[in-house]
């Protein structure tokens, strides 16, 4: 029932999260984020930010650091969908936890899919990680051709 209530509209999810809780069964809300997380890329920032907008913010970063397991493409197409929804700030967050869960080649396969948008993000979410983060990103998308991508220093 959890994988079906994934499907719904995004505005009815975080009334279903706070129901279950209600109800006693909040550790259900973990399994319906899991299912949300699986939604397509524009549906999955939708309920990203369903969540954030009815205050559960912490949901809705769950919802996005879960996402992150997804292929690296479907990842740049959900923060792409963030951005387009004026969500420049779940945008990076999404980005910062695709740079600290996955390897620097995998977070330069999602940057190929909108180099002038996701490069720069994608080098700031990794400099806000650590050092040698961002350069073994920056190091990964000169190696896959990237535009955008400064020299090393």
């Amino acid at each position: 029932m959890l994988c079906e209530a994934a499907a719904w509209p995004a505005p009815r999810l975080p009334v279903l999260a706070e129901e279950l809780e209600h109800a006693g069964l909040g550790a259900d809300v973990s399994t319906l984020l899991w299912e949300m997380a699986c939604l397509p890329p524009t549906r999955l920032a939708a309920a990203a930010e369903a969540l954030v907008a009815a205050d559960r913010e912490t949901d809705g970063e769950r919802l996005l650091r879960q996402s992150v397991s997804r292929p690296a493409h479907e990842v740049a197409h959900t923060a792409q969908a963030l951005l387009a929804a004026g969500a420049s700030r779940r945008a990076a967050f999404l980005l910062e936890a695709l740079v600290r869960a996955r390897t620097p080649e995998e977070a330069a396969r999602a940057a190929a899919e909108d180099p002038a948008t996701l490069v720069p993000l994608l080098l700031d979410a990794a400099a806000g990680v650590s050092s040698s983060s961002h350069h073994d990103l920056a190091h990964a998308m000169r190696a896959a051709g990237l535009p955008g991508v400064p020299g090393p220093v």
